[in-house]
């Protein structure tokens, strides 16, 4: 009886877009394992300083408008409540589309997140907008169920029009070691992704970096998602803390940038939770273009998952155009 393990299966970044190091990497679980713990490790006090630098970057008034209307671009507008409703989908819709009715030139945000159930919805109130509609799935944000529960719960969100699929990695099995496990959910998911008519949504896999407990396995946690074939790799369900932060937005950057000078092949990246004001924002994006590349800054290869986020940005926006600190009054409350 052979005691070799299982092949890992074929998915869409593994075999067959990879180099021979990176096909050997998922050959089997062990080999998965063996590369994993083979990644060079993170050094916490050398990322953390740097964290601390870019935190200390200065942009130039001119820079900062543009720097803000960027990451309007990039928000995903987000509702994630129990309490969620098809009427707050739809004013989150009006405020995708229009997110300072007063000040026209406002660009448009990326994307709306929701649950797969308030899809339809969104694609109503969307229609002819460009706007993604991004649909949670795979049993968020726990992703503790069976894989046919989370496929299921994946295509009723295809099936609605969802342009966008934020799946959950199960955190237990990646903690436990169970990186095959792990790996054969993403690829089954990006699976049914590119079986979807026309382009198919794109894949973001959430890490939920709060729970991975050490910078050491958010990056092996990046990688192994990169492997299986997320075209997004994202820090947070918005629901631990904590969420994204930016030592930890730094290795997910790492983790693409590296992934693509392996492959050729860019990803991109979404933190998530934890990012409600401006400056927040900007450190972000000066750690984008300073760690990926400005290659990456555009909504397309970087997003913001927020709800509150967007709020700050508006009225910041204001502020630079206007001269003066703009009243709350003036925006649209979520």
């Amino acid at each position: 009886m052979s005691t070799a393990a299982p092949p890992l299966p074929t998915g869409p970044g593994a075999g067959t877009i990879l180099d021979s190091s990176l096909a050997d990497a998922v050959a089997d679980e062990a080999a998965l394992r063996r590369f994993l713990h083979g990644l060079p490790g993170v050094d916490p006090v050398g990322l953390e300083a740097r964290s601390a630098t870019l935190a200390t970057r200065s942009i130039k008034k001119d820079a900062k408008r543009q720097a803000i209307d960027l990451a309007i671009a990039m928000v995903d507008l987000t509702t994630l409540e129990g309490a969620d409703t098809p009427g707050k989908v739809r004013n989150l819709c009006a405020k995708a589309r229009r997110p300072d009715p007063g000040r026209p030139d406002t660009p448009t945000v990326a994307a709306v997140c929701i649950y797969p159930d308030l899809v339809p919805v969104a694609v109503d109130a969307l229609a002819g907008s460009g706007i993604g509609i991004a649909s949670v799935a795979t049993a968020f944000p726990t992703g503790r169920t069976s894989r046919a529960v989370r496929l299921a719960d994946t295509q009723v969100a295809i099936d609605a029009g969802a342009t966008e699929i934020d799946m959950v990695i199960d955190r237990g099995a990646f903690l436990a070691g169970r990186y095959g496990r792990v790996f054969e959910d993403v690829v089954a998911v990006k699976q049914l992704c590119d079986a979807a008519p026309g382009p198919g949504p794109r894949l973001k896999v959430i890490l939920e970096v709060g729970e991975l407990a050490t910078y050491d396995n958010v990056r092996r946690a990046s990688w192994l998602a990169l492997l299986a074939g997320a075209d997004f790799i994202k820090t947070s369900t918005g629901k631990v803390s904590p969420a994204a932060t930016l030592p930890t937005t730094q290795v997910l950057l790492q983790a693409v940038r590296d992934f693509r000078d392996r492959t050729g092949q860019q990803r991109a990246v979404k933190p998530a939770g934890g990012i409600r004001t401006t400056k927040d924002a900007i450190r972000h994006l000066v750690a984008v273009n300073e760690i990926a590349g400005p290659e990456w800054l555009s909504p397309y290869w970087f997003r913001f998952g927020a709800s509150s986020l967007l709020n700050d940005l508006l009225l910041q926006r204001r502020t630079q155009t206007d001269g003066h600190y703009s009243a709350a009054d003036y925006i649209t409350l979520d």
